[in-house]
């Protein structure tokens, strides 16, 4: 199913088999009574998860992108909260490998490799949705080599309560035309001039906070600007949402992976009419469309993984992933629920949570209607014709 070193088969196989063993038998009051899984979270970073994108000399051990999406997977199949509680800070890691100084590198990354430092990234703003070039937040320099003071606000950012390093995409030029060409991150600590917000409602993705952040006169150092250079944060943000991708696609996978393993299981313990219900032909042709969706899914996000550690540009790739298996997951998370009948309705089942988590993959990290254009302009501009 996966091209894993035997190394990588025993973590994906270890953290399977402590979603089945810690995490299974306490999500659901967990989940429904909308409590930080500060436990589970703990035993995620003594197992090294924070880590697995990050390298020597700053870790121990690192694994490939197709790894680190399968164990993502793993993780959303006992509780999508769980990968997402990494996967910013997966974003964080691997923008600081691409892009960091080596002082950013050597400051960072081996806390964040423990997970001693959680972060998160900000780019979302009130106004401006997945237009990240109409961002206000701005950060003006005062004087040469002077700190940065920054002014604005961010929302829908996860982990903001538990995450003390935080990439923030900001405007360091509003002048800059085009725009994107006045766009930095800054890598920030928390201090005065730093809010939380509210933590915001969800229909799902419950226990992890996303809450509003705002920055009022905030000081920020020179030396939080990635990689050193302004006007770099647009380009370099956009090959982080590649590997932002792949795990959100990945979190699909296992909400699709939960759902349809309960669906199978549950279509042979129900009978009616003298049959296991998975023999009346509905039952079975669902069956049939979840786990082929599943399963094609599953390559797509392998395939960009792959891609991904190439170092070729995979935002087609990973936009192809993310759009297929979100979509996947709400279609078989929905047909879980059909199948449970009554049951499927009830707070005493898990396929509710699925159906109301899965919407998530399809809205975030870029909605799916992102997705589509930055796929049809990858084609595009992979096979122009007539030198165009």
């Amino acid at each position: 199913m996966y091209e894993l070193t035997e190394e990588e088969t025993s973590i994906v196989s270890l953290v399977s088999e402590w979603v089945d063993r810690e995490v299974k038998p306490v999500v659901r009051d967990l989940e429904h009574g909308n409590t930080y899984p500060g436990s589970l979270i703990g035993q995620m970073k003594d197992m090294g998860i924070y880590g697995l994108v990050i390298p020597e000399p700053w870790n121990d051990a690192s694994v490939s992108t197709p790894c680190f999406a399968a164990v993502t997977e793993e993780l959303a199949r006992g509780w999508m909260s769980l990968a997402g509680a990494m996967g910013g800070h997966s974003v964080v890691a691997q923008l600081l490998l691409a892009f960091g100084t080596d002082e950013q590198k050597d400051r960072y990354l081996p806390r964040m490799a423990t997970g001693e430092v959680r972060a998160t990234m900000a780019l979302t703003e009130p106004g401006g949705g997945s237009d990240l070039q109409a961002m206000r937040t701005t950060a003006r320099a005062e004087g040469p080599g002077g700190d940065y003071v920054v002014d604005g606000s961010k929302t829908w950012i996860s982990n903001a309560r538990h995450a003390s390093l935080v990439a923030l995409l900001c405007r360091t030029d509003p002048e800059a035309e085009p725009a994107h060409r006045g766009i930095s991150i800054l890598l920030v600590e928390k201090g005065p001039g730093f809010e939380v917000g509210r933590d915001l409602p969800k229909l799902g993705y419950k226990g992890v906070e996303s809450c509003e952040i705002s920055f009022d006169g905030m000081r920020v150092p020179r030396s939080a600007l990635l990689g050193g250079v302004e006007g770099k944060g647009f380009a370099q943000m956009m090959r982080g949402l590649e590997i932002g991708r792949i795990q959100v696609a990945s979190r699909a996978l296992g909400v699709g992976q939960a759902a349809l393993d309960d669906a199978v299981r549950y279509s042979q313990e129900r009978e009616s009419f003298g049959k296991q219900i998975w023999e009346h032909q509905s039952v079975g042709n669902l069956l049939a469309e979840m786990v082929t969706q599943q399963t094609a899914g599953r390559q797509l996000v392998q395939h960009a993984a792959r891609r991904y550690d190439s170092g070729e540009r995979a935002d087609m790739e990973a936009g192809m992933a993310k759009l297929f298996t979100s979509e996947a997951a709400m279609k078989i998370a929905l047909d879980a629920v059909r199948i449970h009948g009554g049951h499927g309705y009830s707070t005493e089942f898990d396929v509710e949570r699925y159906f109301r988590d899965a919407p998530l993959m399809i809205v975030g990290e870029g909605t799916n209607e992102i997705q589509r254009g930055v796929i049809a302009r990858q084609l595009v501009k992979r096979n122009r014709v007539g030198g165009a």
